[in-house]
Order: structure tokens, then sequence, then C-alpha cells
């Protein structure tokens, strides 16, 4: 590592040194503040936790401080992408947010730098799950009805542009495009909005049969303590024989000492074999929220390819000002998907827009081939 002092027999930084230096004091100042402003809009554990982070920052910070000495220099401004970051912590802190610093975290370039100490690069490792977890909690919060916003966008998007563009090739008006489009979009939202609040429905019910319950107070009192078939509702749960005996009999002994028979068995068929996890139905999402979501964004999705008929268009210009649209916004939605998964939003984006644009072509050259035979 570089030393500051000619004296201490080492070479003293270069003017590249103090510049990289300096830039890595202002990213990790930057780093501190959004974490700090996504901690202000959280409270309890997640609060608290974000402050830590931010404070590991801080560490850093001075680490990069202890080096420069005198050479700290004026006020730098950290990376564009840090200070974005924050922009967005300031206004949202929403997990978009956290996906974005949990990749911001992932690109640290410290572990291939001298002058970083080896805890510095593992703190910056943490830190990427630190936040992947924070984010995780928020991905299944939005699982529900984000899934179906995307599904419901993407096949607006390719099916109403294939429709358009198959039925465009054919060769018939503008004015018959525009009212199949229209058909299109009505019909495939309403399907959609339909099914997704079948599906979401069925699943919450299938999770709610398998949800854990109290037997009825009636027959607790017709139960063989001495047989331990509690046992058997720990094993149902996929606790090993062994497993299930040893938590059985320790839950009987303690609730019997507190709470005589009846009590300590009501309690202990309660009580959940391991710790308790986040609420699998608000992950799946409600039958209202997913049908609503997947209607309004189908739709919005479904209109995108009908735009330029509205406005008078016709023919190749129609067509080709339709295929420009969805493919910037299905660039959109797979960069958004991108980011929220922690995956390269670029690769996402263009495996949204080769897909999506893909169906359209065979459909267009469906329509092209169809049009010739009835021409």
């Amino acid at each position: 590592m570089n030393a500051l002092t000619p004296e201490s027999g080492e070479r003293a930084p270069s003017t590249r040194d103090i510049r990289r230096w300096r830039q890595y004091l202002a990213d990790e100042q930057a780093e501190a503040a959004v974490y700090r402003d996504l901690a202000n809009r959280r409270a309890g554990e997640e609060r608290q936790i974000l402050l830590a982070l931010a404070e590991a920052e801080g560490r850093h910070e001075e680490h990069w401080r202890q080096l420069l000495g005198s050479d700290v220099g004026s006020q730098r401004r950290g990376a564009l992408r840090t200070r974005f970051l924050g922009l967005l912590a300031r206004r949202f802190g929403s997990v978009f947010v956290l996906a974005l610093a949990q990749r911001a975290e992932g690109r640290s370039p410290y572990d291939a730098d001298a002058d970083a100490t080896n805890a510095m690069a593992a703190d910056e490792t943490v830190h990427e799950e630190v936040v992947r977890g924070l984010a995780a909690r928020g991905r299944k919060r939005l699982s529900g009805t984000f899934r179906a916003a995307v599904f419901g966008v993407n096949d607006g998007l390719v099916s109403n542009l294939a429709l358009v563009l198959g039925i465009g090739a054919t060769g018939v008006p503008a004015a018959a495009i525009l009212f199949t489009g229209i058909a299109g979009l009505l019909a495939g939202a309403l399907s959609m909005g339909a099914g997704e609040y079948v599906s979401v429905r069925s699943q919450r019910e299938l999770l709610e049969a398998s949800t854990p319950a109290a037997p009825a107070k009636s027959v607790l009192s017709h139960l063989d303590l001495a047989a331990n078939e509690l046992t058997l509702v720990y094993r149902a749960r996929g606790m090993s024989e062994a497993e299930a005996e040893t938590y059985a009999r320790g839950v009987l002994a303690t609730a019997y000492a507190v709470t005589g028979p009846i009590s300590a068995v009501t309690n202990a068929i309660a009580e959940p074999a391991e710790p308790a996890e986040p609420d699998e139905h608000e992950a799946v999402g409600t039958g209202t929220g997913a049908a609503l979501s997947s209607f309004c964004f189908f739709a919005s999705g479904a209109l995108l390819p009908v735009l330029p008929y509205l406005f008078g268009l016709s023919g190749y210009p129609a067509m080709i000002l339709a295929t420009v649209l969805v493919g910037v916004a299905l660039l959109a939605t797979g960069a958004v998907v991108g980011l929220l998964s922690g995956g390269p939003p670029l690769k996402r984006a263009l495996r949204q827009l080769v897909i999506g644009l893909g169906a359209a072509a065979v459909t267009y050259l469906l329509g092209l081939v169809f049009g010739t035979s009835i021409g």
C-alpha cells in the first residue's frame, strides 16, 4: 500500500492515486447518505440495519481520509449513479432503490485495489447480501400484483402488436385495423383480469387449506397424552421422527407446567414448529388487486400498437411507428424486471425486446401469406 510520506521508506502517492482516493471518499460519503435517507423512510429493524450500513460506509470513508491526509482537498461529488440513487432514496425509498443499491454494492472495486483493505472488500460483499435481504422483503410484498402487472403489460404489448401487424399485412383498410386493435385490447384485458382473479383466488385457497389450525376443543379432553400424538403434528410439518418427538415433549413439558393439560395441548398444536416466516398469502397478493393490475396494465400495453391508427396514420408508417413504440416499452419493462430481480437490466431489456418483436414478426409474416392468398 502506498504511504503518504517519503520518510517512511515507501514512495509518496502519485497524483493519480490521490485522485482515485478522493473519488472513493466521495463515493463512500454518497453511499452513506443513501442508506441514511432510506433509513429515514423506515422504522424498526430495517431502519437499524440501514443505519448500520451507513456507519460501515463511514468507516471506509475514514480509511480514505487517513490515506489522503492533507491531500483531502475540497468536497467532491460521488459517482453519477450514486447521486441518482440518493435522489431516488430521498423521494421514494422503495424496493426499486434497494435493488439499485444491491447492484451498486456488487460493483465495488475494492477487491482489485491494493489500497483498500481486505476488511473493506469483505464489507462490500456482505453489504450486497444485507441489501439483498432487505430488498427481498419488498419483492415478496410486490410479487403478486407485480407479476400480474408485468405479465399484463407484456401480453398487451406483444399480443396486440402481433394482431395489428398481422391484420395490417393482409392489406385491409386502416379503420379495420384500428377496430381490430381496440377489440383485441378489450378482449385481452378482460380475459387477463378474469384469469388472474381465478388464478390468485385458487392459489390463496390452496394455501389457506394448508395453514395449520388448532383442533376443536371438544376433542382435546380425549387426547391420549401418553402416546404423545403431538409428535405427528410436527412430523407432518416436515420434522424427522426423532426431532418431532423431542420438540413435542419439550413443548408439552413447558406448557403443562404453566397452563395445565387442555390449554397445554391447544398452545402446543397452535405453536409454529419453526420461526415465523412472511405471510405466504401476502406474497401471492389478492385476487381483486391482481385482476385490476392485470386489466389496467394489459390495456395500457395493448393501447400502444393502436395509437398510430388513432392519430390517422395508415400503411407502413403506422406499422413502423407501432413497432417502435412497443419496442421502447418492451425495453423499459425488461429493464424494470432486471432491476427488481437484481440482474443486469440491459440483458433483461434486450431479451424482452427480442422475444416480443420475434412473436410479432411471425404473425406479420403469416399476415403476408394470407393476404397474398386472399388477393
